[in-house]
């Protein structure tokens, strides 16, 4: 008995800084309450270059909320090249749907890479051009086409669309890519490997198959993970991580 109340308590106590905020910021409204995914807004941001214009190459990064609800809880994110002189984009992300349907739920497709995920702005996580980009482009599409899920897809802990972003990171370091906490699924390992680099590529991460662990990183400092949610702290930006709420600037608490 004695046992079980200090289990009890240990995760009691261990959800605390990460159920907390959580609800918190459910209960905040954040997220989006649009009437219908159909009419929500797609349209271009352009927080993108045209082609058309500019003609080195590109590599970029989004992250935006997803539909309704579920912006209080996660983000979808996505990848973007063009390679130099190339007249569009080409858009890689990973969605759920193709994948119950018996496909592949890895998404290749055209276009510009800054459209509105649903209704909700994109932020840019990464942005690299010119030659810096042109050794990378080759190394994402090479990752891409070797990704080992691409016809698995869970909503939770992973592998999602954001396990497939990290999963990229992970392996190019030069992206030094930092997911922001609410990216639920970023703490799988693809393969389900319990020991690997974190997201950044600098440091490392152990992940329970993306349901607890932790990270640290010169990139991402430290991070702790529990049933897909993230608690840390930033120390190169100063801002805490928190789930639902995201990065938090220290300077806005004090």
């Amino acid at each position: 008995m004695r046992f079980f109340k200090i289990l009890v308590w240990t995760i009691l106590v261990a959800l605390v800084p990460f159920g907390t905020p959580q609800l918190l910021s459910y209960a905040s409204g954040i997220g989006t309450a649009h009437s219908s995914w159909s009419t929500a807004r797609r349209d271009r941001t352009y927080i993108s270059p045209s082609p058309a214009l500019f003609k080195p190459a590109v590599i970029q990064v989004f992250a935006a909320k997803t539909w309704g609800w579920r912006g209080a809880f996660a983000v979808h994110t996505w990848i973007s090249i063009k390679e130099k002189g190339a007249p569009n984009f080409t858009r890689f992300e990973v969605i759920g749907w193709r994948a119950y349907r018996g496909g592949s739920a890895l998404t290749i497709s055209r276009g510009y890479p800054d459209n509105y995920w649903f209704g909700n702005r994109p932020e840019l996580l990464v942005d690299i051009r010119g030659q810096e980009a042109e050794p990378i482009i080759d190394r994402i599409k090479a990752l891409i086409a070797d990704y080992p899920h691409k016809k698995e897809y869970r909503l939770w802990p992973g592998p999602n669309s954001n396990s497939f972003i990290a999963h990229i990171g992970r392996q190019i370091p030069a992206l030094k890519l930092d997911l922001p906490p609410t990216a639920i699924g970023k703490d799988y390992i693809a393969g389900g490997k319990l020991l690997g680099p974190p997201i950044s590529g600098d440091g490392f991460q152990f992940s329970l198959f993306g349901y607890a662990g932790f990270s640290y990183s010169s990139v991402q400092g430290i991070e702790f993970h529990l049933f897909g949610l993230t608690t840390g702290f930033d120390f190169d930006d100063m801002t805490l991580k928190l789930p639902g709420f995201g990065r938090i600037p220290i300077k806005n608490i004090l």
